[in-house]
């Protein structure tokens, strides 16, 4: 797709986003974004109670008194803008949501809150509306993302926020049909609102929030755009304060021809990933390299002497710093934390993160004989291979077991099947809703290409049944 012009790609990506339709979206995708949208919801109902998102949610309640939007798994209700705030971060809330690992978004948290706060508010989108709307947004983010490569990450941007907000403008725009001019502006809209530091991965409750941010922002942009408030038209080949630029700190390190490459052939959310821990996915390749080890040869915590973990500078830099008990947003980001966790405790998933793990000092002492060091030949392959990890295990009985693996359960090569994914959905929902409404989620979205309208299902997920909390210690 070319375009004539001094923005050729920003132009490129917004006529896709305004002439995108549902008859265009080949079958597998839709069916593919069916699960995905599934997955993000559940992470949502488990996350809605914990306790970033009912601070979040006490202080959003506290200056807002709308009634607009649901607050998913809750009974709480606030105007559009603060529902997507509150619904992007509660789908991040937990490091459980869906990941696109070149472009290293987590798409649905981004993308789905302030779509469905649009859905909502405007009964005439239809399902086939919204997981089209839903598909601009899943294939936009992370073009983005592969745009700015994985030194975007590197240089202490967290994409999750700073490409976040391109995924949510897009599929708002959508939702409301706005021209592709309208769509320019609302792309550079949403441009000039991104922001979000990784230093939040060592312990702040702000990490939680960078979606959330994220789907508000790109919110704001299409109803901003929808009014005719204009945004930086060039905003990614602008070389004097561009997206691009600027968020590179170049005029180079990185490959605008990403955003438009094969746009509407090659489909993105095809790569979109689920996780199966409750983790950040740098941690996952790694994870699953040490059950593959312990298949061929059984060993535990006590048998460990030392294990190398190599991997991409990313890795290194992101997932394989020191650990120390700072919160349950650093347990969950360390990797050498991760894999302790793994080898005490069988697993890495929700029950195994509260605020005593934190500071557990079994997990502590085991991950200190966990080292991650940067492999260049790993690196050099780019962000095609960023979750890439060769783990090595020394035993004290002297054995020495290695395994490779590039990619983890879930991603694109190995992703799950539909029953896991439901299962993952009900496990999580359970904490918050009863089986029967649970399941009739599960239902809605499923045939969501059938809905007459949306809203049943924002109703669906307003409905909490037994709100707990799970965490009594904030961060």
């Amino acid at each position: 797709m070319e375009h004539a012009g001094a923005n050729p790609y920003t132009a490129g990506l917004a006529e896709f986003i305004a002439r995108l339709r549902y008859e265009q979206i080949p079958s597998e995708v839709s069916a593919r974004l069916k699960l995905l949208i599934l997955d993000s919801l559940g992470c949502a109902l488990f996350g809605s109670e914990l306790p970033w998102c009912r601070l979040l949610r006490e202080t959003l309640a506290a200056v807002d008194t709308s009634t607009g939007c649901a607050v998913w798994g809750t009974a709480q209700r606030l105007s559009a803008p603060h529902a997507a705030l509150a619904n992007g971060t509660a789908v991040q809330s937990f490091e459980l949501d869906d990941v696109h690992p070149q472009g290293a978004l987590h798409v649905g948290a981004v993308t789905l809150p302030p779509l469905i706060a649009i859905a909502e508010s405007r009964s005439e989108l239809n399902g086939e509306e919204f997981l089209t709307a839903a598909a601009a947004g899943y294939e936009t983010g992370p073009r983005v993302g592969m745009c700015m490569g994985q030194e975007h990450i590197g240089q202490g941007w967290h994409s999750g926020a700073t490409v976040g907000v391109f995924a949510a403008a897009a599929g708002a725009a959508a939702a409301l049909r706005l021209a592709p001019k309208q769509v320019v502006d609302a792309l550079g809209l949403a441009g000039t609102q991104s922001s979000g530091l990784m230093a939040a991965q060592y312990g702040a409750m702000a990490k939680r929030m960078h979606a959330g941010r994220a789907a508000q922002s790109g919110l704001y942009a299409a109803l901003l755009a929808e009014r005719g408030f204009t945004g930086i038209t060039d905003v990614f080949e602008s070389p004097y304060g561009g997206f691009c630029t600027t968020f590179s700190r170049s005029q180079d390190r990185f490959d605008l021809g990403e955003l438009t490459a094969q746009l509407g052939e090659r489909w993105e959310t095809m790569r979109v990933a689920l996780k199966f821990y409750s983790c950040v996915a740098s941690n996952h390749t790694t994870l699953d390299a040490l059950r593959l080890l312990q298949a061929r040869r059984p060993f535990g915590a006590d048998d460990i002497v030392r294990i190398v973990v190599h991997g991409s500078r990313v890795t290194v830099d992101h997932v394989g710093w020191p650990y120390r008990p700072a919160g349950v947003t650093a347990a969950q980001l360390n990797l050498p934390f991760a894999v302790a966790t793994l080898l005490l405790e069988g697993d890495v998933f929700v029950d195994q993160f509260d605020e005593r793990a934190v500071s557990d000092p079994r997990r502590i002492a085991l991950a200190q004989r966990v080292e991650v060091r940067e492999d260049t030949a790993i690196t050099a392959r780019g962000a095609k291979a960023r979750h890439q990890v060769r783990v090595e295990v020394e035993l004290a009985d002297g054995a020495r077991l290695e395994q490779e693996l590039e990619v983890a359960r879930g991603t694109e090569k190995r992703f799950a099947h539909e029953s896991e994914i439901i299962d993952k959905f009900m496990k999580l929902a359970a904490h918050n809703v009863s089986p029967v409404h649970a399941q009739r989620i599960v239902d809605e979205v499923m045939h969501l290409e059938r809905a007459a309208g949306v809203t049943p299902l924002a109703g669906l997920l307003r409905a909490a049944v037994n709100p707990q909390p799970r965490m009594s210690t904030p961060e």
